[in-house]
């Protein structure tokens, strides 16, 4: 089985365990899984494919697919930001998917691209891949979701908490000891 069948059946199992279907649009859904593929083979993650990723987990942990912001843009539009998750009627009538905004704040994609583009091409002897290079270590805040106890490392809270669904105001700015 390759590494894009191992994805493409992990995200099956998601849509169906979260009551989602996956993009009717084949052709879409086959570059959506192969750039899964190659961000997984780039990065060590399967960072979305239709994003900027910086190569540091940290900085990508929202949009890790299936991304912190999936359930929200479901919700709101029938599909996800790369329409990789779509619900019912979107899936049945493929012309129902359409662009819709960018949910990821302005911050985070700002910073991820600032750590993408300081690559100094530094090569991973494991993988063969390069790594980014951070010149500066940003603190990030840590956000807790007080109904479950998830924590994220990012500047603001999720919209929703992947765990347990809890919307943003459900979040706590989480100081670490020292």
């Amino acid at each position: 089985m390759t590494q894009t069948d191992v994805i493409l059946q992990a995200m099956k199992k998601n849509a169906v365990d979260n009551g989602y279907f996956l993009c009717p649009d084949t052709q879409l859904l086959q570059d959506l899984i192969k750039g899964l593929a190659v961000n997984t083979q780039r990065y060590g993650y399967g960072s979305c494919p239709c994003r900027i990723a910086s190569g540091v987990k940290t900085y990508d942990a929202d949009i890790i697919c299936p991304c912190e912001y999936r359930d929200a843009d479901v919700d709101e539009f029938g599909m996800c930001y790369c329409g990789l998750f779509v619900r019912k009627e979107v899936h049945a009538d493929s012309s129902k998917m359409r662009p819709i905004p960018e949910r990821r704040p302005q911050e985070v994609q700002d910073a991820a691209l600032a750590v993408a583009e300081g690559r100094q091409g530094t090569s991973d002897k494991h993988t063969g891949t390069s790594t980014p290079a951070v010149r500066e270590e940003k603190k990030v805040k840590v956000w807790r979701c007080t109904v479950c106890g998830y924590l994220c490392a990012r500047e603001t809270p999720p919209p929703v908490c992947p765990i347990c669904k809890a919307k943003a105001e459900r979040f706590k700015h989480f100081l670490l000891e020292k």
